[in-house]
């Protein structure tokens, strides 16, 4: 008989997609800056629509956004943001396009300032993946004090689509935060 694996309860029943994404990344610390910004813009993309609108036009973002190369995207013209808008295989919003290219810009003076954005981002939660213990999906905040510095000091250099709720939701993506439930059992994997 084959054991049944105990996941987060927000990756049940929502697609294979979902829940792939639960085992094999979502919670996983990141130290890369190209996974860093693929997250920075898919988390603003999602605000206000599901995580999984998000992971169908994962693929379509990829295609379209250069393999997620800030330095490519930085250079996007106001001709191909308009291109962009008309394509179906991402979210068509013209203020997260226009972002996207515009938070690419504030990516690389961060790198610039810091050697790496993972360099800075790591630094809102000392360097360590904060390990948190939620007994049920209910408990995880949609924000902490993290987050608020992290989205406020964002904003001060010119990111949008960075609040806190949407900088807490890239916190747990990129294992800032280690958001699995103890009984998931992903919990200790990204507690290592």
């Amino acid at each position: 008989m084959t054991k049944k694996i105990t996941r987060c309860k927000w990756a049940e029943g929502v697609g294979l997609n979902y829940i792939e994404y639960h085992d094999t990344e979502w919670g996983v610390p990141v130290h890369d800056d190209r996974t860093q910004f693929e997250f920075l813009i898919l988390e603003g993309a999602q605000a206000g629509l599901s995580w999984s609108t998000i992971l169908n036009k994962r693929d379509g973002y990829r295609k379209l956004f250069a393999e997620f190369d800030v330095e490519k995207v930085a250079r996007f013209t106001k001709k191909r943001v308009e291109k962009l808008l008309l394509n179906p295989s991402i979210v068509r919003n013209r203020l997260k396009v226009e972002s996207t290219v515009s938070n690419a810009k504030a990516f690389i003076a961060v790198q610039e300032e810091f050697s790496s954005f993972s360099e800075y981002i790591w630094g809102f939660v000392d360097g360590r993946t904060i390990q948190n213990r939620f007994k049920k999906d209910s408990d995880i905040p949609a924000t902490s004090a993290e987050s608020d510095a992290l989205s406020k000091d964002l904003k001060k250099r010119g990111f949008r689509f960075v609040g806190s709720t949407i900088m807490y939701a890239h916190m747990q993506a990129t294992g800032l935060v280690n958001d699995h439930v103890v009984a998931c059992f992903r919990h200790k994997a990204c507690a290592r």
